[in-house]
């Protein structure tokens, strides 16, 4: 077990306590926050709050992606000490993260021939990215092998099912993701899309909900519709400053489904940069990506 490092970045959106009790090593992606550099670490250095309420009141911040050299120094590290690696990325589709790590690992085996690194595209975000890991550390706990774990992601990343409303289409707007008449009709209507990650890792918008109350109604039937084994499941909640919404999401769950667990964390900058305050995301093991 010690031999087998699994490693992620901070689009995993996992909480703080999660990642250190685990010892889930990881690169934080970078944030522009008010003319300041962070690297993301689960709300230690900026604090969730403060970056959603600095949005709210018209802060915006830009991400950068991982480059190759970071990811180069870390797999150099490991491979010195002999290390297997799996590194658990975001989404190819959503950001360049994946391919950095990609150009890294060949970097690296120039100098360190017998490095073993297995770089995987999650084709994941946020909680999704954050529940394969949660099933990886679990097998690595039972005594996996490095290519048991492996074959686990591939086999089920594309069972991580994702859905998610956006509060503000605003952010949406903003990133490119919707036109200006839509963001301006759909914030006149109070529509609330509902939309999904496809196989592809990429984020496309399903339905329009009339009204938050009917848009996390339509997430909770998402999870009706297509989640398999639910008590054997741990749920992953996520949420832009929206605990509320996130509770009521679990408690429809817990009172239809006797589930292991709910775990709710925040949508750090990386993806809170794009999704905006009042996201609300939901992740769970199902049949298909398919809507």
């Amino acid at each position: 077990m010690n031999n087998i490092i699994i490693m992620t970045d901070s689009s995993c959106d996992l909480p703080l306590e999660y990642i250190k009790s685990n010892n889930i090593p990881y690169l934080g992606i970078a944030c522009n926050f008010k003319g300041q550099e962070y690297l993301e670490d689960f709300g230690e250095t900026l604090k969730y709050k403060e970056f959603y309420a600095a949005v709210r009141e018209g802060e915006m911040p830009t991400t950068a992606q991982i480059n190759s050299y970071r990811f180069s120094e870390e797999f150099k590290k490991y491979a010195k000490e002999g290390k297997s690696v799996i590194y658990l990325a975001f989404s190819s589709a959503l950001s360049g993260t994946y391919n950095s790590a990609l150009v890294a690992r060949e970097e690296v085996l120039e100098d360190y021939p017998q490095a073993d690194i297995t770089v995987i595209d999650t084709k994941a975000a946020s909680m999704g990215v954050g529940l394969i890991v949660h099933h990886a550390y679990e097998l690595l706990k039972k005594g996996a092998s490095k290519d048991e774990i492996v074959k686990w992601v591939e086999d089920n990343k594309l069972k991580a099912i994702h859905w998610f409303t956006v509060d503000d289409l605003n952010h949406l707007k903003r990133g490119g993701r919707i036109s200006a008449a839509a963001a301006a009709v759909g914030s006149l209507l109070a529509i609330k899309p509902v939309m999904h990650v496809n196989d592809a890792g990429q984020l496309i918008p399903v339905s329009k909900a009339k009204g938050r109350k009917k848009s996390i109604k339509e997430l909770f039937e998402n999870l009706e519709k297509h989640i398999v084994n639910p008590e054997e499941q741990v749920i992953f909640i996520s949420h832009g400053d929206c605990i509320e919404d996130a509770e009521t999401l679990a408690s429809m769950i817990r009172e239809k489904y006797a589930v292991k667990d709910i775990i709710i964390n925040f949508i750090g900058p990386a993806i809170g940069s794009h999704s905006g305050p009042g996201t609300l995301a939901l992740f769970f093991l199902g049949d298909t990506r398919n809507p």
